[in-house]
């Protein structure tokens, strides 16, 4: 995700992390990242998946989609309040463990609910707002999640920087997908918690980046 950042100044530039250290929090951040998959084995052999194990997985899955996707948006504002730039090292592995999640989550509705059925599927696509957006935000992730490399980022150059910023449009899909989702059984609970999260997150950058213009004097010409 592209966002742009100004130098810090002396003294938080010798206070800042190397990158190899924070690549050291990579095999943690793995680990912490496939809990909740290890979790269902567990509760698969251990007879913990509920009387509907199918329903179980497929909110479980969603819900730790979500989860990791803020986590990926809170690593920019965390990064500059630390004033640790090398963090940015850990927002494409948290990206790529929500592209992970959601791509569960959307196999447990082709599998599970769709049967693998194309027309099934497409109608169902049309026909109900939740499983719309949260389509177009699977198919989103799917092209941020497939130029997530290096080579990618080399290759196409601002049109990368154009793409990424997508991951804002995903969230605000998500957040919409979990809304009608619950709003069939009048439980407002978790979307507006979430929505509350993202709508921080995305106002922190709103405010850095007017913050950023007025600093400058007005808007950049690219």
């Amino acid at each position: 995700m592209p966002e742009s950042t100004s130098a810090p100044p002396p003294a938080a530039r010798r206070a800042q992390w190397p990158a190899a250290a924070v690549a050291r929090f990579k095999p943690l951040l793995f680990i912490a990242g496939l809990l909740p998959f290890a979790r269902w084995i567990w509760l698969g052999f251990n007879d913990g998946l509920t009387a509907n194990p199918v329903e179980f997985l497929t909110r479980s899955s969603g819900t730790w989609t979500l989860v990791c996707l803020l986590v990926t948006l809170s690593i920019t504002p965390l990064r500059r309040l630390l004033v640790q730039p090398a963090l940015v090292r850990l927002r494409r592995p948290c990206g790529l463990f929500a592209f992970f999640y959601g791509s569960l989550h959307f196999m447990a509705w082709v599998w599970w609910d769709r049967g693998f059925d194309p027309a099934s599927m497409l109608r169902d696509i049309g026909e109900r707002p939740f499983i719309t957006a949260g389509f177009a935000a699977f198919v989103c992730m799917t092209a941020l999640a497939a130029t997530s490399t290096q080579w990618a980022m080399r290759t196409m150059g601002r049109r990368w920087q154009a793409l990424h910023r997508a991951v804002y449009l995903i969230g605000v899909l998500a957040i919409m997908h979990l809304w009608w989702h619950k709003a069939g059984k009048h439980d407002f609970q978790q979307p507006l918690a979430y929505g509350a999260v993202l709508v921080a997150l995305l106002g922190w950058r709103v405010a850095a980046a007017l913050r950023a213009r007025a600093a400058s004097g007005g808007p950049r010409r690219s």
